[in-house]
């Protein structure tokens, strides 16, 4: 992913000293100046990117030490409250993140938001370098007249949701219809199919939220649409190995351009739940019901693909078709924010100015993730790409381009908190919280049931 990282802006701000050739991560074993022997390091953000990056630092530089700031009281980001609760398997990452957590040189804050509680000049001035691998915690609005209806949301905040995101924890979606669309064909939309369609008992076994199981019981929804502008050979979701996509793709293809037989089509009649794939459609309005309060379906144009190879676009042909429904679940993609003034940020592609992790304008900035490349790839490719930041950053520091001397790292950043009235989260309180919520999902055969009230989770830690 570093090929595409920003290579036009030039590195006006950092020292033309030339670091060692990208391919090779520099040895600390037998070469450390003085200022080098303890560099305080700071990362903000505990998903795979803020772990990933503190693990290859803590590996390659016997010395260093890595704070991970958070600003939920808990750790992990989007491998918590991203990844599906039927998809436990991805979630064994974690045991990997608490490994590196229990390393003497590293520490966790949670409860702690940057640009909020303490600033990225504040961190910057404690730490000889910072890294920013928060993520994209926004969605991409739709920007199509209709969208702010009840009955529309992010598929982000319905992740969240059901997975125990504390920010979207009161969004109480409404499943009273019998047809959803969710308007994109990526991983994500994929999983929300499949949790707004799975039959509850299945889940009842998963880490999805009581809430969330509650209303999921309750839900009317039948038939779901996932809405793509492009066709099969563009979606946007993920398959692991190149024979299953192959097959996929034909299968695809055939659904897309065959009419069902007398057979499949009274099966489809009869099933009790079904989904689909609406291909070369784009979304122009969300379609209000009679009283005008609420959703009641999506205006579609009709389009057709234009172009070759990477150039392919979808053009509308100018006709036009209404798709019903009672939930809209916009997909279209994540967003990073900007964290701080000082830092810079491209609003249109959002993201973090980068070459290869490190901000540019900004000496010992860097960053790492989807806030440094944009909200594409899986887990893996979070981890290669947060290696390699970290590795510019071991490279930069070998090279004498961070500051020099001594700098009081967490003690100082300590100090502004609780003037400010902040009691940070450890790993040690984290691991309450995680054993009351393994304790809690006994009772009814979960492996654990979420807690999603920040202030309740304080509470339990006496703070």
């Amino acid at each position: 992913m570093a090929s595409r990282c920003w290579r036009w802006w030039g590195w006006s701000a950092w020292p033309r000293t030339r670091p060692p050739p990208a391919g090779s991560t520099p040895s600390f074993r037998h070469h450390l100046s003085t200022q080098e022997k303890t560099p305080q390091i700071c990362v903000v953000g505990s998903g795979p990117a803020g772990f990933y990056t503190a693990q290859h630092l803590l590996k390659q530089h016997p010395q260093a030490h890595v704070d991970i700031y958070e600003k939920q009281p808990v750790p992990f980001g989007l491998v918590r409250f991203g990844v599906a609760p039927d998809h436990p398997e991805v979630k064994n990452v974690i045991n990997t993140f608490t490994q590196t957590a229990h390393s003497g040189r590293c520490a966790f804050w949670g409860n702690v938001e940057v640009g909020r509680d303490v600033t990225v000049p504040e961190l910057r001035e404690a730490y000889h370098a910072v890294v920013l691998s928060y993520g994209a915690e926004d969605h991409r609005a739709l920007e199509i007249p209709g969208e702010e209806l009840p009955g529309v949301c992010s598929a982000r905040a319905f992740v969240g949701w059901y997975n125990g995101l504390p920010e979207n924890r009161e969004l109480e979606p409404d499943l009273s219809c019998d047809t959803a669309v969710i308007l994109g064909q990526g991983n994500v939309a994929l999983d929300v199919a499949r949790i707004l369609l799975t039959p509850p008992e299945h889940l009842e076994r998963t880490d999805i939220t009581k809430a969330a199981l509650g209303v999921l019981r309750q839900s009317r929804v039948k038939t779901v649409w996932l809405v793509g502008r492009r066709g099969p050979l563009q979606v946007a979701f993920t398959i692991k190995v190149p024979r299953p996509r192959k097959r996929l793709t034909e299968l695809l293809l055939r659904t897309a351009t065959e009419k069902p037989g007398p057979e499949e089509a009274a099966r489809r009649a009869s099933a009790s739940r079904a989904w689909g794939l609406r291909f070369f459609r784009s979304p122009q309005q969300v379609l209000p019901s009679p009283d005008g309060r609420r959703a009641a379906g999506v205006r579609l144009a009709v389009t057709r693909l234009e172009g070759v190879d990477e150039a392919t676009r979808a053009v509308p042909t100018g006709d036009m078709e209404d798709l019903p429904c009672g939930l809209v679940l916009s997909s279209v993609g994540y967003k990073s924010r900007p964290v701080d003034p000082s830092v810079p940020f491209d609003s249109k592609l959002g993201v973090i100015p980068n070459v290869e992790g490190r901000v540019m304008d900004v000496p010992g900035l860097y960053c790492s993730g989807w806030v440094k490349r944009g909200p594409t790839g899986v887990i893996a490719t979070t981890m290669t790409d947060s290696f390699l930041t970290g590795q510019m950053l071991l490279q930069d520091l070998k090279a004498g381009l961070l500051p020099s001397g001594p700098r009081p790292g967490y003690a100082a950043i300590q100090a502004l908190l609780s003037s400010r009235g902040v009691r940070p989260v450890s790993f040690s309180d984290w691991e309450k919280l995680d054993a009351e919520e393994v304790a809690r999902g006994q009772g009814t055969g979960k492996p654990r049931e979420k807690l999603v009230d920040p202030q309740e989770m304080l509470r339990l830690l006496g703070h």
